[in-house]
């Protein structure tokens, strides 16, 4: 530690060890139930006059957590360390998502699309249509894998493939597309000097 000499620096090892969680952390009832516990065994602790390094080493949080923990609670006692809920509500509750589950049950081409196919970028659009709400790409993604919904690649052809198309199309156009390869005739590693294979 940078400035700090011949301190006893044991309680940012220990620290640094035991972290409990990072910035951010658990998002559902019970992470913010058990970080609420916390706060308030730090608020007991506010009480005893302990300082902030001994409760963040023994609670295994950051010693910038205990200080914030610290401010609020001389500014508004232990009701100011309360859990005040979840920082945002999805902006697709259940009943909607099960609105959105028959939407998408009823095909990609039921709403305007050439193909079955449902990707990110087509549901996201969905959402915006029937629901005017706006999400991301990935919050699409995180949408559906919270509800349990995974990428999938369909196992076989679809039955709309015409064979005879295909076959003509690599007979015909694919060689105008892809040049033919090089015969294989003596040459040469060297750009300099050709004669030295």
């Amino acid at each position: 530690m940078r400035g700090v000499v011949g301190a006893d620096v044991s309680w940012f090892v220990r620290y640094a060890i035991g972290v409990r969680y990072a910035q951010g952390g658990g998002l559902t009832a019970e992470r913010r139930a058990f970080r609420e516990q916390l706060r308030m065994q730090a608020a007991e602790r506010f009480v005893g006059g302990e300082e902030n390094t001994v409760i963040a080493c023994e609670l295994r949080v950051s010693v910038r957590s205990v200080q914030r923990w610290r401010e609020a609670w001389t500014r508004g006692g232990r009701l100011a360390l309360a859990s005040k809920g979840p920082a945002s509500l999805p902006r697709l509750g259940d009943e909607l998502f099960a609105v959105l589950e028959s939407e998408l049950d009823r095909g990609a081409v039921a709403h305007g699309w050439p193909d079955q196919t449902w990707t990110l970028s087509r549901i996201k659009t969905l959402i915006g249509r029937r629901f005017h709400k706006s999400y991301t790409i990935q919050g699409v993604a995180l949408l559906l894998k919270r509800h349990g919904w995974s990428c999938q690649v369909p196992a076989r052809r679809a039955l709309e493939r015409d064979q005879a198309a295909v076959a003509g199309w690599v007979r015909k156009t694919w060689p105008q597309v892809e040049p033919p390869r090089r015969r294989s005739a003596p040459g040469s590693s060297s750009r300099t000097r050709p004669a030295s294979r």
